[in-house]
């Protein structure tokens, strides 16, 4: 084997983003309903809030010590507008029923309407709502991960 090949494969293996910190971010145009929502809805903690930071506002929600957290900024001036679709979800699994029914009602409570999901796969062990912005919140009555089927296959073929 030639001197340096064997390094250059180990520059050519993935990262292993299994071991990362997730952060998802997109615009609001209301970034206080979203707070709302997402913290006195679903019951994310408010971890950290900026203004002004190169133009833009911003807050992150989320779990502390989750493998995750959900950005939402704002440039003022600015139009985020709706979601794209209507098939722009986060999915949050609850194999729990006591937890999934808690989850439901408490946004039921607080005034959101679950909304018949886009794809119907949702609403057979799920709860759809949208949030203030237009994206969809799924609250599934499941666990993850789920059997492995020979769907999966056809797909990455």
């Amino acid at each position: 084997m030639r001197a340096g090949v064997e390094g250059s494969n180990m520059m050519n293996k993935a990262a292993d983003l299994g071991r990362a910190h997730l952060r998802v971010v997109r615009p609001s145009d209301d970034l206080a309903a979203v707070v709302r929502f997402y913290r006195d809805g679903l019951g994310f903690e408010l971890l950290y809030a900026f203004r002004d930071h190169d133009g833009f506002d911003g807050v992150f929600l989320g779990h502390k010590g989750a493998a995750y957290h959900l950005a939402f900024v704002q440039k003022p001036g600015h139009l985020a507008g709706r979601a794209p679709s209507e098939d722009n979800l986060l999915v949050f699994y609850l194999p729990d029923a006591d937890e999934w029914k808690r989850g439901v009602r408490r946004l039921e409570e607080l005034g959101h309407r679950s909304v018949k999901a886009f794809n119907p796969y949702w609403d057979k062990k799920g709860k759809t709502f949208e949030d203030p912005d237009g994206y969809r919140v799924v609250l599934q009555h499941a666990s993850w991960p789920a059997e492995p089927s020979a769907a999966a296959d056809t797909v990455t073929s």
